[in-house]
């Protein structure tokens, strides 16, 4: 009796156009200063993380949120949803969709007429609010990072296209449970690394949290 041909499974993709969801915060008007761009952490929706930026001025702060595209329950009482931006599995994959959305984003927001143009991360945010500046060779004039950690694929060189003056905010809780005192150190040199003369770093008595008096134009 012939031996049978042991069964393989095959990964394959499809492409597909699809609508996604994403938040503002306050008008865009001629009295606009400055227009954010706000990448929430895992876990979030991007109308809850909308909640730490409501004591900014609303004549002069308009904020944009984009959301993360996978949903899931936050726990087994299914009640709170969250979302989270990418993971291990085919992350390049994932980068690239989340690109595309991160274009439509930008030229239907027509954020390149920013009068003042600020970039956050927080969390999980970051990783991909950085993949996104290098892919797209953004500038702005103030980024901030909080909490969270830049790709280990990006490198100084990534980030050189952004100008001299552009300020670089890095914050990082003291209590932080993602962030041992083993890896602190560390990360601060890899972000003294990364961004030179433009790095401020701002440590701060709290955990893995958004503490939204530090959030200041």
């Amino acid at each position: 009796m012939p031996a049978k041909t042991p069964t393989q499974s095959q990964e394959k993709f499809l492409s597909i156009q699809a609508s996604h969801p994403y938040e503002t915060l306050n008008q865009w008007t001629p009295d606009t200063k400055r227009v954010w761009v706000v990448f929430h952490g895992i876990g979030y929706l991007s109308r809850y993380f909308l909640r730490h930026f409501h004591h900014l001025d609303p004549r002069e702060n308009y904020i944009i949120a984009p959301q993360a595209p996978a949903l899931y329950y936050l726990d087994q009482t299914y009640t709170h949803i969250g979302a989270s931006w990418l993971t291990r599995e085919n992350t390049r994959l994932y980068m690239d969709n989340l690109l595309q959305l991160l274009d439509e984003l930008w030229n239907s927001e027509k954020i390149h007429t920013a009068p003042s143009l600020v970039l956050m991360g927080y969390s999980q945010g970051v990783s991909v609010l950085c993949r996104w500046i290098v892919a797209r060779k953004l500038k702005c004039e103030r980024l901030l990072l909080y909490a969270g950690r830049v790709p280990e694929e990006l490198n100084a060189e990534d980030f050189e296209h952004l100008a001299p003056q552009t300020k670089v905010d890095f914050f990082l809780g003291d209590k932080d449970p993602f962030v041992t005192s083993e890896l602190r150190a560390g990360l601060k040199d890899r972000m003294e690394l990364l961004f030179g003369d433009r790095l401020e770093v701002n440590e701060f008595s709290g955990g893995h949290t958004v503490i939204n008096s530090l959030i200041t134009p």
